[in-house]
């Protein structure tokens, strides 16, 4: 029988007594304020070890329940969304899943902890807050405490469900945030233990954005990282669960865009530009194998973190409802993402949300480069389509890269366990990618306006997202020459 951790334990009772007050909150508001939204899956997936082993294939359908709730009175209001899933197989019904890489382009599974294995079904908390608006009498003003969406418009700094207290300041000319976040639990009924990276990690962050004429704005934007969790000492054994790295890390960044990211836009043309700097500190330690299942923590090594990364976009209007456009993106051998990111944001000018880095490699900004080219394609609010070409390389080629969706791997031995397979050496080329994203939408299942940020989607629809990667010749010879991600989701609300 599972127990659950106090935390968890408590986040439920929170959020599905929220849920159970649907009568209550529903004499607060005007506008409909609790439902359901059902969400059905397909997934087609081959080969994400590209062929280095038995199995890495995913063939399945899932559906996804969410029941959600909703209210406010004066300045004050509260949300609680719950998840139930259940599959065929462990597909991905949730966009902001993201791959366990551990960000040095190797990956180790030691076999030796359950409390992170994923699950075919399970019932989750997504998020569950209490906001106050009191502050400013600007509407577009909220500080929110509580386990809460966190999402910025690129999705490269922000875009995850964090227990966190933020305050947002959105008007016509300025848009501000601050923040502080840390993940206690996951809220998931197979998922009872933190991932190594976020255990005592703590987020400290803030951003400031000023339209300075019509239609584009630049702004700043920081985030700090405090990673004070224990590292084991040289020789005693390491399990899934044991961190091989902490430290202290500063992001800081300037963007600027013509709103880019708003598909109602109809500029004849629109940019976007961001450039971060990243600098502090690392401790790692090497992790060795033993045999017989056994990993032992290595030497610990201090290192210096100094990295910067930019990404960069123009699309052109056609005409109202074609678009082209063409983006890259850079980052140094020494920067890494925040750990808080989905990089999904609406870059080809459509409602539609597609990884910047490819649907089947879903990338990450550590020593890679990308060039992009798209098409974009949308009728009203009825439909859109996307067709992005991506090519993808290290910055370094003696150095490995962030997490991914690719994961070729060799198995070691008898055992249970496996670890990724290094890069060559010196090669640059990690491949190229098709993808395709095609979406239908109905106005059935509207939401309030407020709920914007909880939503991944603002209405009904059947979508597919599809991706074809070739790698190229940084991995290994004897690897499959294509991998396919395809994923259809249906989307319904009551």
């Amino acid at each position: 029988m599972m127990k659950l951790n106090p935390l968890m334990a408590a986040g439920m009772g929170l959020g599905f007594t929220l849920l159970w007050a649907c009568p209550t909150l529903a004499a607060l508001t005007e506008e409909q304020n609790f439902g359901i939204e059902v969400k059905a899956t397909a997934q087609a997936e081959d080969d994400r070890d590209l062929g280095t082993r038995s199995g890495g294939d995913v063939n399945g359908v899932g559906l996804d329940l969410r029941p959600w709730v909703y209210g406010e009175r004066g300045n004050w209001s509260g949300y609680a969304m719950g998840q139930v899933v259940t599959a065929t197989d462990t597909i991905q019904t949730d966009p902001l899943e993201q791959s366990n890489n551990d960000g040095s382009g190797t990956q180790t599974s030691r076999g030796t902890a359950s409390e992170r294995e994923v699950d075919k079904s399970y019932a989750a908390l997504r998020e569950f807050w209490i906001g106050y608006s009191g502050f400013t009498p600007y509407p577009g003003e909220i500080l929110k405490v509580g386990r809460q969406r966190l999402r910025n418009d690129d999705g490269q700094w922000h875009d995850t469900n964090i227990e966190a207290i933020n305050w947002n300041f959105d008007t016509t000319l300025l848009r501000a945030e601050l923040g502080a976040a840390q993940r206690f639990s996951e809220y998931r009924t197979d998922l009872t233990e933190l991932a190594p990276d976020d255990e005592d990690r703590k987020h400290l962050f803030g951003s400031a954005s000023y339209q300075w004429t019509p239609g584009h704005w630049a702004g700043v934007r920081a985030h700090y990282s405090h990673d004070d969790g224990k590292l084991k000492s040289q020789g005693e054994q390491l399990d899934d669960l044991d961190k091989t790295s902490n430290g202290n890390l500063t992001w800081l960044g300037l963007q600027a865009d013509s709103d880019a990211y708003n598909y109602r836009n109809t500029n004849p043309l629109n940019y976007w530009g961001s450039l971060t700097w990243l600098n502090g500190t690392r401790d790692e330690i090497g992790v060795t194998s033993a045999g017989n299942d056994q990993f032992i923590a290595g030497e610990k090594n201090d290192r210096d973190m100094n990295g910067w990364a930019t990404d960069l976009g123009l699309r052109l209007r056609l005409d109202p409802q074609w678009q082209v456009g063409a983006a890259y993106s850079r980052a140094s051998k020494d920067y890494v993402q925040n750990g808080l990111e989905s990089n999904r944001s609406n870059w080809t000018g459509t409602r539609s949300r597609i990884h910047r880095f490819g649907e089947a490699f879903q990338g990450e900004m550590a020593n890679v480069e990308s060039g992009s080219l798209f098409a974009s394609w949308q009728m009203n609010e009825e439909y859109d389509a996307s067709l992005i070409y991506h090519k993808f390389r290290r910055v370094d080629g003696n150095t490995g890269i962030g997490g991914s969706g690719i994961n070729a791997v060799r198995e070691n031995g008898n055992s249970n366990t496996f670890s990724s397979l290094p890069l060559e050496d010196g090669r640059k080329d990690l491949g190229q990618e098709m993808d395709l994203v095609v979406t239908k939408y109905f106005k059935q299942g509207l939401l309030p306006a407020s709920l914007s940020q909880s939503f991944d989607e603002p209405s009904a629809l059947v979508r597919l997202r599809a991706g074809v990667f070739k790698p190229g010749d940084a991995y290994h010879n004897g690897v499959d020459e294509y991998m396919h991600r395809a994923v259809v989701d249906v989307i319904w609300r009551f």
